[in-house]
């Protein structure tokens, strides 16, 4: 059991070591383009989804745009409507990494691994070098789902995991898990591939795994709030947007469980159910958009009426 624990911890870690370095060297390789291209492309609610969306898809992190945007509301670049509407295309652009996990791409890691390194180490160009940093860290996220992936296999014998694991099947329970895990190890990506990768494995249920994910998208809330932290009053609001908007998803979300869950087999159409989770996850939070988006006037309306601006000193 010490070496199950261990090797999950090792594979955890990678995973965070890699989402971090990845966001970072992202950044740095777009530089001052992606703060250009959210404020150039969010001239109306619908554009500012679109961007936070490919934004998010590009940096792999929800997280971090987030928080660029708060930094932009904060610098009075960007409005909190604008802000508004990157935050509801954050949500839908972090679940494109649940589609790549369930890809079962992680036995590749290794050919990621040694083409970033051969371009890490062997081209001088400063272009070439951080390509190759993105494949390398790429290549190390991978390797850290495959990790886990074969580390889980044998608590299929344990009974207390299993026991363990029931207690997900309950929708409030399983989302309470599904929340602390994510404010633990701060990266709802890995809660929800955990989940992806346990669903694989027959150790949780497509019912325990989509509790899980509902309970994700609240408990990455934390770091926006900690962005917000003597920042503006408008900022404030961005991040207060968030989690409400999260926490209204989610008790829609719980709410309409098992419809959820049944629609989402029927869209996925037989797949299989670490795919079908990561559909589930892109789904929701798909619908959640399209719900809440045509209520941001409404939203902007009553922020303002709550911390109205001639209150700042």
């Amino acid at each position: 059991m010490t070496e199950i624990v261990l090797s999950v911890i090792a594979g955890l870690i990678l995973f965070l070591f890699a989402v971090t370095k990845l966001s970072e060297s992202i950044r740095f390789i777009i530089g001052e383009r992606a703060n250009e291209w959210i404020q150039k492309f969010t001239s109306n609610t619908i554009s500012s989804v679109l961007v936070g969306l490919v934004v998010t898809t590009l940096l792999d992190s929800s997280s971090a745009v987030i928080i660029i945007t708060i930094v932009l509301v904060n610098s009075q670049i960007l409005t909190l409507r604008q802000a508004m509407g990157i935050v509801l295309g954050a949500n839908i652009g972090t679940t494109i990494s649940s589609q790549i996990i369930a890809m079962d791409i992680g036995k590749y890691s290794p050919v990621l691994l040694l083409l970033g390194f051969l371009l890490l180490f062997i081209s001088k160009s400063k272009r070439v070098n951080n390509t190759g940093k993105v494949i390398f860290y790429f290549g190390i996220l991978f390797f850290g789902l495959f990790t886990m992936e074969n580390a889980v296999e044998p608590l299929k014998d344990e009974p207390f995991f299993d026991e363990w694991m029931k207690k997900t099947e309950t929708p409030l329970t399983g989302a309470l898990i599904g929340a602390v895990v994510t404010l633990a190890i701060q990266s709802s990506s890995a809660t929800v591939g955990m989940a992806i990768i346990l669903c694989k494995k027959g150790i949780l249920s497509l019912t325990g795994g989509v509790a899980v994910m509902l309970g994700a998208e609240l408990g990455t809330c934390s770091d926006t709030l900690l962005a917000t932290i003597k920042g503006s009053k408008q900022a404030f609001k961005t991040g207060l947007f968030h989690i409400t908007f999260n926490l209204f998803s989610i008790i829609l979300g719980l709410i309409l469980f098992n419809p959820f869950i049944e629609s989402v087999k029927v869209i996925s159409n037989g797949a299989s159910v670490e795919r079908t989770l990561a559909n589930a996850h892109m789904l929701f939070n798909i619908f959640a958009v399209f719900i809440f988006i045509w209520t941001i006037p409404l939203f902007e309306r009553v922020l303002n009426k709550i911390l109205p601006d001639r209150l700042d000193t």
